[in-house]
C-alpha cells in the first residue's frame, strides 16, 4: 500500500480530525473555524481523497500571527486552515509510524510516552555522575532556518511515495500571509504546524545519531539540545566539533551569543536550574530548583488574574488561579521550591486582599464587612476609613486579620503550598535519585 493510502485510510483520517478538534486553535485564511471540519469532510471527503490521489491537492497560504516572548520580542507563529491542520496531522501520524523506530532514545521533544520532566531528570542524572561541564548549543530560529532540500532528502530514505514527497513539499513551500502580504517561503518549518514537530524531529535526528556515534552524553527536547562532558577541554572541543557539523551538514547557525559552555550552577534546561546539595554524604551532588524564568513567568500570570482594576469576581479570579497554579507546579514538581512557595502564597493572598477591598468601594460598605468578620464598631469605622492604599491596607492587620488564610479557603482558595506536598510525596527524599 502505498503511504499516500494510509493517510486518506479513514481511521488515520478521523484520528487526526479528533486530534485536530482536541487541540483548538483559531482559524487560518480561509476563516473556518474547528467547529466547522467535521461537516465540511462530511461533504468533501471524497474530492479530498481524490486530489490527494492524484496529486492535485493545493494548500492554502499560511496565517502569519506574531506572538509576544519573555524577551520583550515576538515569534511568528504559522497558522495552516484547518483542513490543511488535519490533512498534516494524518501524514505526521503515518511518518511517525515510520521514523519513530529510528528515534534515539535521549531524543524527549514530541515523542510518544517522552516528556521534558524525563529530559530534565536525565540531564541530572549525568550531572551527578560527573559530567558536569555542560556544551550548551542554542539553534539560531531553528524552526525558521531548517533547509527544504536536506529536510525531502532525509525524508526520502524511509518515504518512497512521491505523492507524499510532494505533499510534504507543497505545504513548506506554501507562501504565508503577514500584515495582508503574501510572503514566499524558501526555507523554514512554520511553527504551529501539526506537521513540524514530526519533521524537526526527523532533521535533528541526524545530530542524535553524530552525537551517539562520538560516545558523547547528551539530551535534545526539540531543538533545545545540551552535552555533558567531564572536562573543560573535552566540552571545548566536543563544542566546536559539533558546531562545524551543523554548520557543514545541516545548514544551521548556531546563537552564539546564547551558546558556551557551562557549569551546572550556570545552566538552566527546559525552566529548571541545578544547585548543590549541601546533605552530608552528598558532595558534589546537585539538585533541581526553578530558573530564574520559570518564577518570573509564574508572577506574571498570577499578576494578571489577581490585578484589582481586572473586572472578574472572587470565584472567577479563583478558578483561573488553581488552573494557573496547578499546571504550574504539575510541571515544576520535581523541584526544590517549598520556601519560595510559601513567599509566593502570601504575596497572592494579599493581592486577593487587595481586590476584595477594592470591591467593598465605599467607606460605609467597608466598615459593614469589617463588623460582619468580627471587627468592634470603633475601629471597623477607623478602618474604613483609612487612608492608606489598598497595598498598605492588604498587608496591614485590618485585613490580614479578618481575611485571614482559613476565609479564603472557605471561598475555594487553595495554596500552592498545599498543593505542592499532595503532589510531591518525595520532599524529605534526595531529588537526584
Amino acid at each position: 500500500m502505498e503511504l499516500i493510502e494510509q493517510v486518506i485510510n479513514r481511521h488515520n483520517m478521523m484520528r487526526a480530525l479528533q486530534q485536530v478538534r482536541q487541540n483548538k486553535g483559531s482559524a487560518g485564511v480561509d476563516r473556518m473555524p474547528v467547529s466547522e471540519l467535521y461537516d465540511h469532510l462530511t461533504k468533501n471527503r471524497e474530492s479530498i481523497g481524490q486530489s490527494l490521489l492524484n496529486g492535485t491537492y493545493l494548500p492554502q497560504p499560511i496565517l502569519g500571527v506574531e506572538i509576544p516572548k519573555g524577551n520583550g520580542k515576538t515569534r511568528l507563529l504559522g497558522v495552516p486552515t484547518v483542513v490543511d491542520r488535519m490533512l498534516q496531522q494524518a501524514v505526521g501520524q503515518v511518518l511517525a509510524n515510520r521514523f519513530e523506530m529510528e528515534f534515539e532514545d535521549y531524543s524527549y521533544g514530541f515523542r510518544p510516552n517522552k516528556n521534558a520532566l524525563q529530559a530534565v531528570l536525565k540531564a541530572l542524572e549525568y550531572i551527578n555522575n560527573g559530567y558536569q561541564d555542560i556544551v550548551d548549543i542554542d539553534l539560531k530560529s531553528f524552526f525558521d532556518e531548517v533547509d527544504h532540500c536536506i529536510l525531502l532528502q532525509l525524508l526520502y530514505r524511509k518515504v518512497k511515495c512521491p505523492l507524499t514527497l510532494r505533499l510534504i513539499r507543497k505545504w513548506l513551500r506554501a507562501p504565508i500571509l503577514i500584515n495582508g502580504k503574501l510572503v514566499k517561503r524558501r526555507k523554514g518549518v512554520p511553527q504551529g504546524s501539526p506537521l513540524s514537530p514530526i519533521l524537526s524531529n526527523i532533521m535533528l535526528d541526524e545530530l542524535d545519531k553524530e552525537l551517539d556515534r562520538r560516545g558523547l552524553k547528551s539530551v535534545r527536547y526539540a531543538d533545545d539540545f545540551s552535552i555533558y562532558c567531564k572536562s573543560q577541554w573535552q566540552a571545548r572541543k566536543t563544542g566546536n566539533e559539533i558546531f562545524l557539523f551543523l554548520k557543514s551538514k545541516l545548514h544551521l547557525p548556531i546563537n552564539r551569543e546564547k551558546s558556551g559552555i557551562r557549569r551546572p550552577v550556570n545552566f538552566s534546561l527546559l525552566g529548571y536550574g541545578f544547585v548543590p546539595t549541601y546533605k552530608k554524604g552528598e558532595k558534589g551532588k546537585y539538585q533541581l530548583v526553578v530558573s530564574g524564568k520559570g518564577w518570573k513567568n509564574l508572577k506574571l500570570k498570577l499578576k494578571a488574574i489577581t490585578r484589582k482594576t481586572t473586572p472578574a469576581s472572587f470565584d472567577e479570579r479563583i478558578h483561573k488561579l488553581k488552573e494557573v497554579q496547578r499546571g504550574w507546579l504539575q510541571y515544576y514538581r520535581m523541584a526544590s521550591i517549598q520556601e519560595k512557595l510559601k513567599d509566593v502564597d502570601g504575596w497572592v493572598r494579599n493581592r486577593l486582599r487587595c481586590c476584595i477591598w477594592k470591591q467593598w468601594k465605599k467607606s460605609e460598605r467597608r466598615r459593614k464587612n469589617l463588623i460582619r468578620l468580627g471587627v468592634d464598631l470603633e475601629h471597623a469605622y477607623s478602618h474604613s476609613r483609612s487612608r492608606m492604599g489598598t497595598w498598605a491596607v492588604a498587608c496591614s492587620p485590618i485585613l490580614k486579620t479578618t481575611i485571614t488564610v482559613e476565609r479564603l479557603q472557605q471561598r475555594g482558595y487553595e495554596p500552592m503550598f498545599t498543593y505542592y506536598q499532595k503532589i510531591a510525596p518525595f520532599l524529605n527524599e534526595p531529588l537526584y535519585t
